[in-house]
């Protein structure tokens, strides 16, 4: 697999689009701010162990959707071509900021450990608020996230890869924690996407090479694909 690059690009698509949205599912399990006190200085200070298993947890989800928004593109190399070049990139910004604010979890903890969770609240909002925070981490970058992989596997369904249902669970999921307070309620709006990417995730693990190898563009002049590239290379 390792010597065929669309065979492992295949596999490791599909593994990314189990593991990553899982990943995030379990750090809101094992959140101490999702089950305790909603100011995090005090919840993570409860349990300081778990909450930065979680933080991290949520870095590498982070990271690692970004690379699902790349592995998506490539069921979009015959139709939605244009829309996935846009759309993809911008969804990649997008989880790469949402990974970058996770250190502001740890500083929340140190914090909460030598001031009141009043004081910390407010050190944390000076420094969160800061117009480089703001405009080069937060807004609107982090909306690329939430919005765009849905508005990704659209392009995915119109390419024919994915049901009609999938980015409308992932929406509804995403969108939906948005406009609720982080907590139990939030564990079944992530668990949701996890299990429509998951099946994606299935389907793609269980395609033969040459399923996968299909949806490269047709060999036409100035157009390469997996075999003419290993015929000029041979």
């Amino acid at each position: 697999m390792l010597k065929d690059s669309a065979d492992f690009r295949r596999v490791a698509s599909g593994v990314l689009l189990i593991a990553a949205p899982l990943l995030q599912a379990i750090a809101v399990i094992l959140d101490p701010g999702t089950w305790g006190d909603d100011r995090e200085a005090v919840s993570f200070g409860d349990n300081p162990a778990l909450a930065q298993v979680q933080s991290v947890m949520y870095h590498w989800a982070y990271l690692l959707m970004a690379l699902v928004a790349l592995s998506l593109l490539h069921v979009m190399r015959r139709r939605a071509v244009v829309f996935g070049h846009i759309v993809g990139p911008l969804t990649v910004i997008g989880y790469i900021n949402l990974s970058g604010l996770l250190i502001s979890d740890p500083v929340e903890w140190w914090l909460g450990q030598r001031n009141t969770p009043e004081q910390t609240q407010r050190i944390l909002d000076e420094m969160l608020n800061l117009p480089g925070v703001v405009f080069g981490f937060q807004m609107p970058w982090l909306f690329f996230a939430v919005f765009g992989l849905p508005v990704l596997l659209v392009g995915v369904w119109r390419a024919g890869f994915a049901h009609w249902w999938v980015p409308l669970v992932v929406l509804v999921g995403y969108g939906a924690s948005l406009v609720v307070p982080y907590g139990p309620v939030t564990i079944p709006m992530w668990i949701a996407p996890a299990i429509a990417l998951g099946r994606l995730g299935v389907k793609t693990l269980r395609m033969s090479r040459e399923e996968w190898i299909s949806y490269y563009p047709t060999a036409a002049p100035g157009r390469t694909t997996p075999d003419s590239y290993a015929n000029t290379t041979a």
